[in-house]
């Protein structure tokens, strides 16, 4: 993607299923959770690069000692910073092989010696990046079955009507978001379960010791997230802890955030993407499997696993962004999807050259495009089949060798053009300063492109602010003097926000919102604006659930190549001689080519939750308003 936008965070969690004296005898070393669980973090970085964070959790401790440790860091290098705190007491005992590999002694003795490990990479879309807001996060207990530690991927859209539960059950919340919600809301249940067991097991006359081990070996997780989830609207795989042992991970009922896990006699393992648990565990794919919409994978400390559904199950709405763009490539499902966009442009692309194949260089934008461009060039070689035979047809009898050679030997003209400057790309991680710094990310190779002859095709990704492009990408690749520049997006127009975990929250900055209000302005329709802005405002005491997306007025006058058209116009920079064009993916060819993830809300305005629908809205009354700010 040539601009960077943050989005959902990722999960690991490892359970150990034998004693730590198992892979010390077997792997050389009972790190081997902590070992397994760093591979799984690293191979997640996409995911989260403003905090990291990991916390575990000891079976069988005597009380008085503790059984809990958590490492926390929000620095650049957060993963490497947790590690080296996790590491630093065993360095301290570099020499002394027969404590650091006697797992009893170490178990006693040094954090981090466990059998449950929970692990989390994050990027902010709720609050700040401060330490405070990086998960794991802790609801402390001097009872180890109401103690709970929580890290997730989600957002919730109605944090305020959660919060007000929460406040109306006497509680005093310490901080308005949705993480500190969301572990408020069922560490409440928690505490329900546990003193429905304890009243049980106390009318059996048995003493209060007696009674935390049998709660610890009867509570129900399943019904702590059937009565802490009934009000949740949002998107979410959320992992758990409880102090004695027991774990879950829990997706939400349409499975927009991804979930993926792997268990065998020795480990579970459950991570955000499948490619990580197969690299990291060395398996077959057919060996993971999803956590089902709806459903939660529950890991009883006595080791049982069970799949579980909390919520009904909805019409599927996973997110098709984690197809197009953040989840790894390596998925051998995501990587076919991904060349299918690409493939599936083809015709659009080649109308926009006016089918001039021969005067036109294909390339794409580093590196997450590349895929996407493999598939383009697919498509691209598939129609210069049917013209090379169409032509060798046309020709009969009477072709010549040469005719027949020079025939044979068409083929798509492919280059790679931008090449990313990777030092600089890291600093821009910020709105502060992008302007300033977006048009030295990239260089390009000279002397590939006949000046003002050839076309220029350029896939991408997305295109979402359009920063990149008009302040860099387009007075970049000018200088090798195309005729025409044509930027390929292998996603459809983004158009509405995302509040389910992408930090796409506001409305202004999407370049296709933009445009659609440049034509209504052009067009003499301001009407439309100001007819969506009061409905906007007629709506916002409804109840979520009544509520209707407004906002897909803005684009209906137009069709989407006006609109693609328009974005062109607003993204060609002042002084660039090339004509500029923007090709766009349809809604239809996205479904085709990943008909198993048709969450496209950010596309369409098609939300799966109620809580959408008042998010869109909210933003809308935001951008007239003059309101800078998230709509959640």
């Amino acid at each position: 993607m040539s601009e960077q936008i943050k989005h959902e965070c990722g999960i690991a969690l490892i359970r150990l299923l034998k004693p730590l004296e198992y892979y010390q005898v077997k792997y050389g070393s009972w790190r081997y959770g902590l070992h397994k669980l760093y591979l799984l973090m690293e191979k997640q970085h996409n995911r989260g690069q403003d905090g990291a964070g990991l916390a575990s959790i000891k079976f069988d401790i005597e009380p008085g000692k503790k059984y809990i440790d958590r490492e926390r860091s929000n620095s650049p290098a957060s993963i490497r910073d947790v590690f080296d705190a996790v590491n630093r007491p065993y360095k301290k005992l570099e020499g002394k092989p027969e404590l650091v590999d006697d797992p009893s002694w170490a178990k006693q003795n040094l954090p981090f010696a466990a059998e449950l490990y929970l692990g989390h990479l994050r990027y902010g879309t709720f609050g700040n990046n401060s330490l405070d807001y990086v998960h794991p996060v802790m609801r402390e207990n001097n009872w180890k079955s109401r103690t709970l530690v929580l890290a997730g991927n989600f957002n919730m859209t109605n944090v305020d009507e959660l919060f007000n539960k929460l406040v109306n059950l006497g509680q005093h919340p310490k901080d308005y978001s949705d993480t500190v919600t969301v572990l408020e809301k069922i560490g409440h249940f928690l505490d329900e379960e546990n003193q429905q067991l304890f009243r049980n097991y106390k009318n059996e006359g048995l003493s209060n010791k007696e009674i935390s081990n049998q709660i610890a070996n009867h509570i129900s997780i399943k019904k702590t997230l059937q009565e802490s989830t009934k009000d949740f609207d949002g998107g979410y795989a959320i992992a758990g802890l409880l102090g004695h042992g027991d774990a879950f991970v829990l997706r939400d009922p349409w499975g927009i955030r991804p979930a993926f896990y792997f268990a065998n006699d020795e480990i579970v393992v459950i991570a955000s993407e499948r490619p990580v648990i197969q690299t990291v565990m060395d398996i077959n794919v057919d060996e993971i499997n999803e956590v089902k919409p709806g459903y939660a994978l529950i890991i009883r400390k006595d080791g049982t696993v069970s799949h579980d559904e909390i919520r009904i199950p909805q019409t599927r709405k996973s997110c098709s962004f984690e197809r197009i763009y953040f989840s790894r490539g390596t998925d051998k499902n995501i990587y076919k999807e991904r060349k299918m966009l690409g493939e599936l442009l083809t015709p659009a692309i080649l109308k926009a050259v006016d089918f001039d194949y021969q005067n036109t260089v294909f390339s794409f934008i580093p590196n997450t495009a590349e895929t996407a461009f493999y598939g383009m060039v697919k498509g691209v070689e598939d129609f210069l089949k049917k013209e090379k035979k169409r032509m060798i047809l046309e020709k009969g009898s009477s072709i010549t060798e040469q005719e027949l050679d020079d025939i044979i030997a068409m083929r798509p003209r492919v280059e790679k053009v931008a090449v990313k400057d990777i030092k600089l790309r890291t600093f821009i991680t910020q709105d502060k300063g992008r302007d300033d710094l977006v048009g030295h990310v990239y260089d390009v190779t000279y002397g590939i492109v006949k000046n003002d002859v050839d076309n220029l095709v350029v896939i991408d990704d997305s295109i979402v602010r359009g920063t990149t492009l008009r302040e860099s990408i387009l007075k970049i690749l000018d200088r090798l003097h195309p005729a025409m520049i044509v930027i390929v997006s292998s996603c459809p127009q983004i158009r509405y926000p995302d509040c389910y975990g992408i930090d796409m929250a506001k409305l202004g900055d999407f370049v296709a919102f933009r445009a659609a209000i440049d034509l209504l302005k052009e067009t003499g329709q301001e009407g439309v604006i100001n007819s969506v802005y009061k409905n906007c405002k007629a709506q916002q005491n409804l109840p979520k659930e009544e509520m209707v997306n407004y906002v897909k007025d803005i684009y209906r006058p137009f069709t989407a190549e006006q609109i693609s058209d328009k974005i062109a116009q607003i993204l060609t920079p002042k002084g660039i001689k090339a004509k500029v064009k923007i090709v766009y993916q349809t809604i239809e060819n996205l479904h085709i080519a990943c008909p198993n993830d048709l969450g496209d809300w950010y596309f369409t305005g098609n939300y799966p939750t109620p809580g959408g629908n008042k998010v869109v809205n909210t933003s809308f009354i935001n951008f007239i308003e003059g309101r800078n700010q998230r709509a959640y």
